[in-house]
């Protein structure tokens, strides 16, 4: 009994030819600036968008907290204390602005709620927030009453107290 077992090659079977190369045209001047206009727009997006997530955040603020005093021409009524006469500026929701070493407004707030310890002396609460930190020192007014300052450490630790009369 014979096994008829194929010979092996002995040449590789031949490699196909490639499909001859379409050639490629060039792109239409319109296209071509469509293109550029869509990357450049891209490009300058990207790049917007790096430095406006990457610039410097917001500073650090504290809440300037304190009291100020109404030591004379203060009457008590049912909505809280205000001043009279003289003091008519002084009330409840009176500003209170602060500035910055360099004489610049930073921050701006209001007196607060009130109470009548003694006749005729209103205690007002003072809180005035997002006041930035970094300053060496600070001044704070209310109303048009002239300017009392505090150093940093103080103005931080919610150590502002003024009067007035």
């Amino acid at each position: 009994m014979t096994n008829p077992i194929p010979e092996p090659p002995t040449s590789p079977p031949p490699i196909p030819a490639e499909p001859p190369a379409t050639p490629r045209r060039p792109l239409s001047p319109l296209a071509a600036g469509l293109v550029g206009l869509a990357v450049g727009a891209g490009l300058v997006g990207g790049a917007w968008l790096i430095t406006a997530n990457s610039g410097p955040g917001k500073p650090d603020t504290f809440t300037l907290k304190g009291a100020f005093a109404l030591k004379e021409g203060a009457t008590d009524n049912a909505s809280g204390c205000e001043g009279t006469g003289g003091y008519k500026d002084i009330s409840e929701g009176t500003a209170v602005t602060v500035y910055g070493a360099a004489g610049d407004v930073i921050a701006t707030g209001q007196l607060g709620n009130s109470e009548s310890p003694s006749w005729r002396t209103c205690i007002f609460d003072v809180s005035v927030p997002d006041v930035p930190k970094g300053e060496k020192f600070y001044k704070v007014e209310v109303s048009h009453r002239g300017t009392v300052q505090l150093t940093a450490k103080e103005a931080e630790a919610g150590g502002f107290a003024a009067s007035l009369g």
